[in-house]
């Protein structure tokens, strides 16, 4: 092993996922040296944000008026709170933290993006739509703004910023430099040491090696903790899950890469930083296994429509409102009470070519590339997307078949179908059926279908013609098995509007910062219990530009 190194900063800066380079970039533009280190080789920069759809949250914004979205923040304040359902002392530096940004995404946010060469595709998207009262959780109108080139679109000028300032030799970056602690002098935190890794080729997001070969200290004025949350840590994800939501899941895959592994919060906390809300956590049940994985247990989330019928691993359809794409968390509980960690859609080949859409940058070539012709072709031609086609053709998790029978018996013959009730799920799919039939429904479902193409981007882009699922002319028939796919923490390092870490006193830790998903994307749980969807890039944004700013200040 290899003797150590030594650097000198005024800020530094661990984790270069978004909410890193961020505040690296606002920092070097307010003259200040950063150094930024990772564990990962340097094809992972831009961390988790990179493989992202690149959603954004924002309200009343010119996108939302053009589509006849009537949107403001007192109504995005409503839905927020609602949904975040504060309910604990630690919840104060979060309720300030959620105020502070739906500021940020009524007035700044889209222009200061906007400036940076940002753009955003014209239909916004309604998810999280909740389905309750006005004061229940979700989206009271559509607020989700896809990213002209999705995660790495919005990836792009931050990265652009920071290699800049590499050129002008005024930002280090240290890739394959893992940080095992924080040093401290005087009750203050002075910068890091850890260990030096062992080169990798590993490609973005493919697991790489932990051997250590040497060690190395960086000296910083402050320093900056944003390293992502513990998605792919399955382990600490079971440890850490909430007993409202029932016994953890025996079968997961993961929707983050292996790297997101949560060690830096235990080093925090170790120098002084108070971590809370760490039960708090949100993984998504629309979950596949990827037939062409990049990490280990490497899972998609498909972002439906609301017309699948959705089924627990019983047969027995979900009950109200926990349709597709309607509130992740209450589906995830509800699910947790089934005994089950797998439950089923089953649409026809009419709903998966206008509804499905699977979640993350290179699932999504037309947007990632900004290819309109590609875009037009796949998003509002005959047939499903290339991608959606790749995984009804590789997919272990899909089948399909051309009547109910089959359908079924395939179903029951795939690993777990053996609980399925082939009675219980005729029963379903024909009882569906039957009202769809008709104007009048008391299937809340169809009426809440009816309702959303009432919406001129639903009805364009995101909804079928309401059908019969068995109508022959709809067909095939498509079962895919579901599964509980890990995403994000919605807690964390607990912080002020600065971004500065505190400790149990409730007093700031002097010399460090937290951003992004390690910070619970501010405050130590901004999002409270649920999040609003669009919300975790513009977290990172947020809190990475106040940590960035502040500590720059500061130095």
């Amino acid at each position: 092993m290899s003797s150590g190194t030594h650097h000198t900063t005024d800020l530094l800066v661990i984790g270069w996922g978004l909410a890193g380079l961020v505040a690296a970039s606002e920092a070097v533009a307010a003259g200040r040296t950063v150094t930024i280190v990772d564990q990962e080789p340097r094809t992972n920069l831009g961390g988790q944000a990179w493989w992202s759809f690149g959603g954004l949250f924002f309200i009343d914004s010119p996108e939302q008026r053009r589509m006849g979205i009537r949107d403001s923040i007192d109504l995005a304040r409503q839905d927020w709170f609602a949904t975040a359902g504060f309910d604990r002392e630690e919840d104060a530096w979060p309720r300030r933290w959620a105020e502070a940004y739906l500021h940020f995404a009524h007035e700044e946010k889209r222009s200061w993006l906007r400036q940076k060469g940002v753009g955003f595709f014209p239909v916004v998207g309604w998810a999280e739509r909740g389905g309750y009262t006005a004061t229940g959780p979700g989206n009271s109108v559509p607020r989700f703004h896809i990213t002209w080139g999705t995660g790495p679109g919005i990836v792009a000028p931050f990265v652009a910023a920071v290699e800049e300032a590499e050129t002008r030799g005024t930002l280090t970056i240290l890739p394959r430099h893992r940080v095992t602690a924080l040093s401290s002098a005087d009750g203050r935190v002075i910068g890091a040491t850890g260990d030096v890794l062992a080169p990798s080729g590993a490609v973005r997001g493919a697991a790489s090696a932990r051997e250590p070969i040497g060690q190395f200290e960086v000296t910083a004025g402050v320093t900056i903790v944003s390293s992502g949350g513990i998605g792919g840590n399955h382990d600490l994800v079971r440890r850490q899950w909430p007993a409202r939501l029932g016994e953890p899941p025996a079968s997961m895959i993961a929707g983050v890469p292996e790297y997101v592994d949560g060690s830096m919060l235990a080093v925090g906390e170790k120098a002084g930083a108070r971590l809370i809300n760490g039960d708090r956590m949100w993984h998504y049940v629309e979950g596949v296994r990827n037939w062409d994985p990049v990490w280990p247990q490497h899972g998609i989330r498909i972002l439906p429509g609301p017309s699948s019928v959705w089924l627990d691993a019983t047969g027995r359809r979900l009950p109200v409102p926990l349709f597709p794409g309607f509130d992740t968390l209450g589906t995830l509980e509800h699910l947790r009470t089934t005994g089950y960690d797998h439950s089923w859609f089953v649409l026809s080949r009419q709903i998966i070519e206008m509804e499905f859409t699977l979640s993350g940058s290179e699932q999504n070539p037309d947007l990632t590339g900004r290819d309109i012709p590609l875009l037009v072709k796949s998003r509002l031609g005959r047939g499903a997307a290339a991608p959606v086609q790749a995984f009804m053709d590789n997919g272990e998790d899909f089948i399909v078949r051309d009547d109910l029978h089959d359908l079924i018996t395939a179903m029951r013959a795939a690993p777990g179908g053996d609980a399925l009730d082939a009675d219980r799920v005729r029963l379903e799919i024909e009882a569906r059926d039957r009202e769809i039939d008709n104007d009048f429904t008391k299937d809340a479902q169809i009426a809440m279908l009816r309702s959303a193409r009432a919406y001129r981007g639903d009805r364009l882009v995101r909804t079928a013609d309401p059908h019969r699922i068995l109508d022959p002319k709809a067909g095939p028939l498509i079962a895919v098995k579901l599964h509980i796919v890990t995403r994000k923490s919605l807690g964390g390092i607990e912080t002020d509007l600065d971004g500065r870490a505190l400790g149990v006193d409730g007093r700031p830790v002097p010399g460090l910062y937290a951003a992004g998903e390690a910070s619970g994307f501010g405050g130590g749980g901004v999002h409270g219990y649920r999040a609003l969807e669009g919300t975790f890039l513009g977290g990172c944004l947020f809190s990475g530009r106040a940590a960035g700013r502040a500590a720059a200040t500061a130095v």
